[in-house]
C-alpha cells in the first residue's frame, strides 16, 4: 500500500526521506520486520521499542514512524514523527487494513469481571441463530473455532485489525470482543466502529495503572463514546448508575439490565442450585424461564447482558433460551474438575477482591464440610497492590474456612512481599490460613487436607495454562494437579 494512503488522517511531522513509496507489512516489534516494511516504535511498560529502531532498520525496515528525538543516519530510510505512536499506530494499522470493523458487528464488552462469560454466552446464542461469530478476549482469539492465544485480553491495535480483515474475509459477520480498561486507555481498539457496548461491573482492579477508581471509570466509560447502535449496561453496579447518567444522550440506544434495579431487561424468579441458576427473564416484548448452568447472581447479570445484546440485535426470545443453555461450562469459571457426593473442587477465574468474594458466597450454602481456598494475589509491589491484597485477604478471612497463600503469576515482584500482605491481612481479620508459596504444593495440600464434606475452590487464574515467574512461563494445568492429587491420596489411603 502507498504510504501516503497508510498516513492519511495521521498527525505527523516528516523528518527524513521518501513519501512516495509502497511498503508490504506493518510492525511494532522489530524481530517481525520484512524487507520494506514500516516500523512503528512504541514506548511501552518495560520495553521502549526505540531501542530497536537500528534492529528494525538492520532488517530492512523502510519507514521508522517514532516519537523521541533519536538520530537515524541511513539515508535511505523515511523517518516520521508523531506526538502518541500508539494512537498512530491504530489508525494506520485501520488505514492499512482498509477499515475492516466498517464490515462487521462488533459488540465490545468491559468491566471488571464478567467478560469472557458474556462473550461466551452470546456466542452460543448467536451460533444457534445460526449466525456466524468470533470472539477476542481472555480466553483467545477464535475465529471460525481456530484458537489464537492472546498475549493481552484485547491484542494490540495492529494485530486487531489483522483479526478483524481475517474475520471479513472468512465472512464472519459478528464479532464479540473483550475491551480492556488498558486497550482504552493505549488506543487499542481507536479507528475499530462498535455498533454494541456491554458494561457488565466495576470494582478495584489494575489501579497501579489507573491509580484510582474515578481514572479507572474512565477509562471504561471510552467506550460507550465510540457506540453507534446500542449501550447496555448493568443497572445493578455503582459505577453501571453513572455510566447511564452518561449514556442518556449519546447516539447509540441506552439499554438496561438488573435483578434488583428497574431495567429494560431483567430477571425475576430465580431459583438456585450449585451448578445452574434458574430465572424468568424479563423483556419489553415477552417473559420466559431458562437455565444458566453456572450458579450464582453474577452469572445471572452476565446472562442478561448477552441477552440484552442478542434480543436488541433481533434474535427470538427462544433461541435465546437455547443458546444460554447449550453452554454447559466456561473453562475456568466456576469450573467443577472434580465431583463426588458431597466434595467438590471448583477452579476460578476470580481474581479481584468482588470476584472472590461472589465465587465463595455461592459457594457456601452448598458445603456440608468446610471451604478450603487456595489463592494468590496478582498485583504489583505498588500501593495499590497492597490494597488488593489486603481486600482479598480480609475476603479469604470472612468467608473461607481455611486458606491457603500461595502465588498466583508473581513475574517479577517480591514474592515474600506478596506473601507477607496477604497473610498480614487474613491475621487480622481472624482467618485461619497456611502460606505455600509453590502454587503446585499448595493444591496438593489442600487436597490433602480435606474431607469428602468439603469444597475447594482455587482461585485466581482460571483457564490459564502457565504460570509467569520473572520472564519465564512454565507449563501449570490445575485440573492436571488436582486430578494426581486425589489419585495418590486415595491410592495411598
Amino acid at each position: 500500500m502507498e504510504l501516503t494512503t497508510v498516513l492519511k488522517n495521521v498527525q505527523f511531522e516528516h523528518l527524513k526521506g521518501n513519501l512516495d513509496i509502497n511498503i508490504p507489512t506493518i510492525a511494532y516489534d522489530s524481530r517481525e520486520i520484512r524487507e520494506g516494511s514500516m516500523f512503528v516504535a512504541i514506548t511501552g511498560f518495560t520495553v521502549d521499542g526505540h531501542v530497536f529502531i537500528d534492529k528494525a532498520i538492520e532488517k530492512g525496515a523502510s519507514v521508522i514512524v517514532l516519537e523521541k528525538d533519536v538520530p537515524i543516519h541511513d539515508n535511505k530510510v523515511t523517518v516520521i514523527k508523531v506526538g502518541n505512536p500508539r494512537n498512530a499506530l491504530a489508525k494506520i494499522a485501520a488505514n492499512f487494513y482498509n477499515h475492516p470493523t466498517e464490515n462487521l458487528n462488533l459488540v465490545g464488552i468491559t468491566g471488571t469481571n464478567g467478560k469472557t462469560s458474556t462473550s461466551y454466552l452470546l456466542k452460543s446464542i448467536y451460533e444457534e441463530a445460526q449466525k456466524s461469530i468470533a470472539l477476542i478476549g481472555t480466553i483467545g482469539t477464535v475465529i471460525n473455532n481456530k484458537v489464537i492465544q492472546n498475549k493481552n485480553t484485547t491484542p494490540e491495535s495492529l494485530n486487531l485489525q489483522q483479526f478483524f480483515t481475517e474475520m471479513v474475509e472468512d465472512k464472519i459477520e459478528t464479532c464479540m470482543m473483550e475491551v480492556s480498561s488498558h486497550a482504552l486507555n493505549l488506543d487499542r481498539v481507536a479507528y475499530s466502529q462498535f455498533n454494541t457496548g456491554i458494561f457488565t461491573n466495576l470494582t478495584p482492579d489494575h489501579l497501579e495503572l489507573h491509580k484510582n477508581m474515578e481514572e479507572y471509570f474512565n477509562a471504561k466509560a471510552k467506550l460507550f463514546d465510540m457506540t453507534k447502535q446500542f449501550n447496555i449496561i448493568n443497572a445493578d453496579d455503582y459505577y453501571g448508575q453513572k455510566l447511564i447518567d452518561m449514556c442518556k444522550n449519546k447516539q447509540a440506544k441506552l439499554i438496561t439490565y438488573g435483578i434488583d434495579n428497574q431495567a429494560d431487561i431483567y430477571a425475576t424468579d430465580i431459583e438456585y442450585s450449585f451448578d445452574r441458576t434458574s430465572f424468568v427473564v424479563n423483556t419489553p416484548s415477552d417473559s420466559l424461564r431458562l437455565t444458566v448452568n453456572l450458579p450464582g447472581d453474577i452469572y445471572v447479570l452476565n446472562s442478561l447482558a448477552a441477552i440484552a445484546c442478542a434480543y436488541y440485535n433481533g434474535i427470538s426470545l427462544p433461541i435465546i433460551k437455547k443458546g444460554i443453555e447449550n453452554v454447559k461450562q466456561i473453562s475456568g469459571r466456576f469450573e467443577v474438575i472434580y465431583e463426588k457426593d458431597d466434595f467438590r473442587v471448583v477452579v476460578d477465574f476470580a481474581h479481584t477482591e468482588d470476584a472472590l468474594q461472589k465465587t465463595l458466597s455461592t459457594v457456601r450454602p452448598y458445603t456440608k464440610g468446610r471451604i478450603i481456598l487456595v489463592f494468590g494475589v496478582y498485583a504489583d509491589l505498588s500501593e495499590s497492590g497492597t490494597e488488593k491484597r489486603n481486600g482479598m485477604g480480609r475476603v479469604a478471612a470472612e468467608y473461607a474456612d481455611f486458606s491457603i497463600v500461595t502465588l498466583d503469576n508473581p513475574k517479577h515482584n517480591n514474592p515474600f512481599t506478596v506473601i507477607n500482605e496477604t497473610k498480614q491481612a487474613i491475621e487480622r481479620n481472624r482467618g485461619n490460613y497456611k502460606a505455600i508459596p509453590d502454587r503446585k504444593e499448595a493444591i496438593e495440600y489442600a487436597v490433602n487436607m480435606s474431607t469428602d464434606k468439603d469444597i475447594i475452590v482455587i482461585a485466581g487464574k482460571g483457564h490459564e495454562r502457565t504460570q509467569i515467574i520473572g520472564d519465564t512461563e512454565v507449563p501449570f494445568n490445575e485440573k492436571d494437579i488436582v486430578l494426581h492429587a486425589i489419585e495418590r491420596k486415595y491410592v495411598q489411603s
